[in-house]
């Protein structure tokens, strides 16, 4: 009987303790399940976390609030319309390009939406337009227009493709707990991997160089690799294709080229083309265009992958880089256009509102950066549009001050830069950067000029009209090689009619200018100088510019000094590309009765000869009235110089290009010369009251007093009779430089880079 009691009492034991252990291991795999599900999807932009903070937050945030009523209307309106996945057909604009780029991006709103709202209405749509696309691109060719070095399947080229994948993945993400195991992996052995594999393995030529056409394959193959867990397309999409054998000179229809040194993938595209400075060396303009894969696939390693530290990655110049991008736009915010850029891009792009979210977001948190969302007036529907708006609605914003800077380029900060001068509105913008890869420009030493946000020198910018159809299918046209690069298209000096490095890609590749100096810490006196010794072999050109603010003057001025020495007597064409309406010249010039162009090449055949002058004394000048201010021109001249009125337009029978004028310097049979100028902005006027004020120049002469190997020294006269002396230290223009100088008896003694008093 006893033994029956300790037997019954050991089996109780046996079964509390396996009843413990039972419960122990459902508690673990319940815990597990829990941590899986806290791991899960969506974690590539929006994370579990923020979608939780998001909801918790909705009504009481008004800019997200209202970003996302806006979204919601739109996929509303999308949803009732229907799914087309039509064939693929055109060129950009084309009706089948426009509705798959809509697609995408319907597909990424729609994703975000059902997140955030818990309307599984949204989650339908993304799957079922996901297995529209996973059903057509099974049996789909490459696209039938032949145009593009690597033509994709659902867009014309490989970089539409990928532009595709890049918002595609985002929508994957959002629904992926959503899908079933079936319909996932059916998604992702017939359409994703294939189309990670399309745009990376079998076009090489595309996905494995340093490009933004490359940084966004990469950002594709990356993003949905993350969304997949694919570590080999993760590191494909960093590193790039190991092992490959590829011809290391093969041009791309853009004039690109692969990287020489063998370098490919994600943080490639990272450590080139950005200086320190976060500059971007194919210019604002590509810069903004490249910045939403840069950025976004940063977002999605730093949540999933953080042992990379993507943000960290080369003294974080990704963060840097947006700083560097806004400091290139002018007073309404338009980037300057820099190499090829078309005007009027400008930081209220969508890709600068993820810029800007993500960098207050995973950056410092710098208030200026929510004065410019504000200004956008919309976020991101993520976390880092949360950060916003939450900085936003609790008053936190300050303004962005745009100073003059000076930013370098070259992997290293060591191939020029580009230097920009503000003061008062007046923005000067001096590009003595590298070639730019394959959208660079032949334009050393250029420079445009802006008053409050209005061109007052322009630059060209690009020969394209994107995305209209009817212009060349919406891409590059030929008059952007033609004229839109060539030098005699920009603000500085062509020499005998050939532009710089004779036009020639490999070679402009290989040089860049070296900074003089940079100088903006007074107020009233900023500089930049610059020297290039390579555009012209045998021919150096320095050239200082400076915004200089003067009480006697009503807004501050620009001093332009363009020096150059040559081993032979050369032509130098100096244009400067006015905008405006002519209303005054100190010469007297003829117009032809018939428009001939100013020459049969470089650019020149795109020029009419409208106008034509002898210089007459030792100050030529031209005023101008654009956009209600008035504007002159005051350059030092000789009785020898040819002034010519051009506009441009000629031998361009589709009128694919701006008819722009110019008024171009021309100097002939000379060896060494030095072109100066000033430019002045005065006086308004207003057709409402017709009234004209202060619109006649102020400098009363210009004047050379110095021309020296080591100084050059400017006299500017007002009309008053006052008078003030700009010197300029050609060589030894360190700031810690003591000089010593005497000109006509009267002796100078300064240190740093400049005299000015």
């Amino acid at each position: 009987m006893k033994k029956s009691r300790v037997n019954l009492l050991s089996l109780i034991l046996v079964l509390i303790v396996m009843f413990s252990c039972k419960e122990q291991v459902s508690n673990e795999k319940s815990e597990m399940v829990s941590t899986e599900t806290e791991g899960g999807h969506p974690n590539l932009i929006l994370t579990k976390q923020g979608v939780r903070e998001i909801r918790a937050q909705l009504g009481n945030i008004p800019i997200f609030d209202n970003t996302l009523k806006e979204v919601q209307e739109e996929i509303d309106a999308e949803i009732e319309l229907g799914i087309d996945t039509p064939t693929p057909k055109d060129y950009s604009g084309g009706y089948t390009h426009v509705r798959h780029k809509r697609n995408m991006i319907v597909l990424q709103k729609a994703g975000v939406l059902y997140q955030i709202l818990d309307d599984e209405k949204y989650a339908k749509y993304v799957k079922d337009m996901l297995m529209q696309y996973e059903g057509m691109y099974k049996g789909l060719p490459k696209h039938p227009k032949t145009r593009s070095y690597a033509r994709g399947k659902l867009f014309w080229q490989c970089l539409n493709d990928s532009n595709w994948l890049v918002y595609v993945s985002q929508a994957y993400d959002c629904v992926y707990d959503y899908l079933t195991e079936e319909e996932r992996n059916k998604l992702e052995t017939n359409l994703f991997k294939p189309f990670a594999d399309y745009i990376s393995i079998e076009n090489p030529q595309f996905y494995n160089r340093v490009h933004n056409h490359s940084t966004w394959g990469n950002a594709a193959v990356g993003m949905i690799g993350l969304v997949m867990n694919d570590e080999e397309l993760i590191n494909r999409a960093l590193y790039g294709i190991k092992d490959l054998e590829m011809d290391k000179t093969a041009k791309d229809d853009d004039g690109g080229y692969i990287n020489k040194d063998g370098k490919a993938g994600f943080l490639a595209n990272i450590e080139e083309p950005f200086s320190p400075d976060g500059y971007y060396n194919e210019g604002p303009y590509y810069q903004r265009y490249a910045m939403y894969p840069f950025l976004i696939f940063a977002e999605g390693l730093h949540n999933v992958r953080p042992d990379v530290k993507i943000f960290e990655y080369k003294e974080g110049v990704l963060l840097k880089s947006i700083n560097a991008l806004l400091n290139l736009s002018d007073a309404d915010g338009d980037f300057f256009p820099l190499n090829d850029g078309q005007k009027g891009m400008s930081y209220y792009n969508s890709a600068l509102v993820t810029a800007v979210d993500i960098s207050y977001h995973f950056g410092v948190q710098d208030p200026g950066l929510l004065s410019i969302a504000k200004q956008q007036n919309r976020v991101l529907l993520d976390d880092s549009g949360l950060a916003v708006a939450l900085g936003i609605k609790n008053g936190e914003e300050k303004p962005f001050n745009k100073k003059s800077i000076n930013l370098s380029d070259g992997p290293n900060g060591s191939q020029g830069g580009v230097g920009i001068l503000r003061n008062e509105g007046i923005e000067l913008v001096f590009k003595y950067a590298a070639q730019g890869s394959s959208h660079g420009h032949y334009d050393k030493l250029s420079y445009s000029l802006y008053d409050n946000g209005d061109e007052v020198i322009q630059d060209y910018g690009l020969a394209r009209f994107v995305n209209i159809e009817q212009k060349g299918g919406g891409n590059y046209l030929k008059e952007n090689k033609t004229w839109a690069k060539q030098t005699i298209a920009h603000n500085t000096v062509t020499q005998n009619e050939t532009s710089h490095f004779n036009g020639d890609f490999e070679t402009g590749n290989k040089y860049h200018p070296e900074l003089n100096y940079f100088s903006s810490e007074h107020e009233n006196v900023q500089v930049v100088s610059a020297k290039d010794v390579h555009a012209y072999a045998g021919t150096e050109m320095l050239r200082t510019m400076a915004v200089i603010k003067d009480e006697d003057f009503e807004k501050p001025y620009v001093l332009d000094i363009m020096k150059v020495t040559s081993n032979k007597a050369n032509q130098y064409d100096f244009p400067y590309y006015f905008l405006g309406q002519v209303l005054q010249t100190n010469f007297e010039y003829k117009t032809p009765a018939t428009l001939k162009t100013l020459g049969n090449k470089n650019g020149y055949q795109h020029l009419f000869v409208e106008g034509s002058a002898k210089a007459q004394s030792g100050n030529s000048k031209l005023s101008w009235l654009n956009k209600g201010e008035f504007y002159t021109l005051t350059t030092v001249t000789t009785t020898a110089d040819d002034l010519l009125f051009t506009r441009i337009g000629a031998n361009d029978p589709y009128f694919n290009l701006r008819r722009e004028a110019a008024l171009l310097l021309r100097r002939k049979n000379v060896k060494n010369t030095t072109f100066v100028s000033a430019i002045e902005a005065h006086g308004s006027y207003s057709p409402v009251t017709e009234s004209a004020v202060n619109s006649k120049s102020n400098i009363a002469e210009l004047k050379v007093l110095l021309d020296t190997e080591a100084y050059t020294a400017i006299v500017i006269t007002n009309v008053k009779g006052n008078s003030k002396l700009f010197i300029t230290a050609n060589i030894n223009s360190e700031k810690e430089v003591k000089h010593k100088l005497k000109i006509n008896n009267e002796n100078y003694e300064w240190s740093g880079s400049y005299y000015f008093k």
